[in-house]
């Protein structure tokens, strides 16, 4: 069983809406943070946002500012991304990611920081 289960990806078209979600267990259970990667065909995973759950504190990579909203559920071990105002170039596989390290904000957009990856979730925006 896949410690981190992602859900909700899909094919929209540009200005719509979708929503992600991922739900810890096994090893990754109660995590203290958990956040959100993508990759895009032939570019490096980069950081989308991420959520210390006990504090519900959200940090944000600026591409995403706005448009995106990480929330978690602490109880559930859970992390949901709602994305809106989508865009052809946010289009990639998103990644689910989960670490039980506290770690400060500013360091959450390191992927080397989460120990527990999801296997990934396809996100295509057409124009």
């Amino acid at each position: 069983q896949a410690e981190l289960e992602e859900s909700g990806g899909g094919l929209v078209q540009a200005g719509a809406s979708l929503r992600l979600s991922c739900a810890a267990s096994g090893r990754a259970n109660s995590p203290y943070v958990m956040g959100w990667f993508r990759q895009a065909p032939g570019k490096e995973r980069e950081f989308v946002a991420a959520t210390r759950l006990r504090e519900r504190s959200t940090f944000y990579a600026d591409s995403v500012k706005g448009r995106f909203t990480i929330s978690g559920d602490r109880s559930k071990s859970t992390v949901v991304l709602q994305m809106s105002d989508l865009r052809t170039d946010d289009t990639a596989v998103y990644y689910c990611a989960a670490d039980k390290d506290r770690t400060a904000l500013s360091g959450l957009r390191a992927a080397a920081v989460y120990d527990y990856w999801g296997q990934g979730t396809q996100v295509t925006v057409s124009s």
